[in-house]
């Protein structure tokens, strides 16, 4: 298990955008999809999200160095009485950061977050491809309720 002493989970900033982009292309879907020389389309990207209160980016921060990222949406909606939801996308782990509990502590993170934002809901998707993925959302008590679907438009 990581030591946690030494960890800060913070709204990420422009500056985090190298460390993020690589943490997003270093398994075999990202490589395909993102591109971490080219930071022109991520910089507009930010500026939205960083602009949108609904919207939070952050990362784990171990030392100075940029070692887990993902982003918690907060969604008010109609259904559910009224209920409002958070959505965690993009989690990421540096290569040398996985395994050691640091996936746990960020989405610990974001559902202790959902609570202070309001939400009664969390949810989240995860490419069906990705086995171990959906076992370690299992064991942290999400349910695999639903069959999600996307329409590149």
């Amino acid at each position: 298990m990581n030591d946690r002493t030494d960890l800060t989970i913070r709204r990420a900033t422009e500056a985090d955008l190298p460390a993020i982009v690589a943490m997003l292309a270093d398994d075999p879907l990202g490589a395909t999809r993102e591109s971490p020389d080219d930071l022109t389309a991520y910089r507009t990207a930010f500026a939205r999200i960083d602009g949108d209160p609904h919207q939070h980016l952050v990362v784990a921060d171990r030392a100075g160095r940029t070692v887990g990222t993902l982003q918690l949406t907060v969604v008010p909606g109609l259904s559910r009485q009224g209920s409002t939801r958070t959505i965690i996308e993009a989690v990421r782990i540096h290569a040398d950061e996985r395994g050691n509990g640091l996936g746990t502590v960020l989405i610990e993170w974001a559902v202790e977050r959902s609570r202070e934002l309001g939400a009664d809901l969390v949810q989240l998707t995860s490419d069906a491809t990705r086995t171990d993925a959906h076992r370690f959302y299992e064991r942290l008590g999400f349910v695999p309720s639903h069959l999600g679907f996307k329409l590149k438009v």
